[in-house]
């Protein structure tokens, strides 16, 4: 069974470039979502090993996702892939549960020592 990943983000561009970057660093199943609302439904109906995250979203943004997988423990990891890279956003998804946080645009040399270290090949 391949690893399964959840990209979240509501730019398409993005999106796409997180996607291309995971398919060169691991095999996966990729699913998207492009709203946090969507994210939380298929992390309901799915079993996800990764959720690639982005913070900046209209009606749900990726801390009240991250605050939504606390509450509903839902195991997997999370990694933020923002461009909101202030130092107390970053302490704070981490407090949330984020394994770690990537600047946009994503770096894929960088992707791959966090999935590397992780354990996630």
């Amino acid at each position: 069974m391949n690893f399964s990943v959840l990209v979240c983000d509501d730019s398409t561009v993005a999106r796409k470039q997180v996607v291309r970057c995971l398919n060169e660093c691991i095999t996966a199943d990729i699913m998207q979502a492009k709203s946090g609302r969507e994210a939380l439904e298929l992390l309901q109906m799915h079993n996800f090993d990764l959720l690639c995250l982005d913070l900046t979203m209209p009606e749900i943004d990726g801390v009240q996702v991250l605050e939504s997988i606390k509450a509903q423990k839902i195991e997997c990891f999370v990694l933020v892939i923002s461009a909101d890279i202030q130092d107390a956003m970053k302490q704070r998804v981490a407090k949330l549960g984020a394994i770690d946080f990537i600047d946009k645009p994503i770096d894929k040399t960088r992707l791959h020592k966090i999935l590397h270290k992780f354990g996630i090949h």
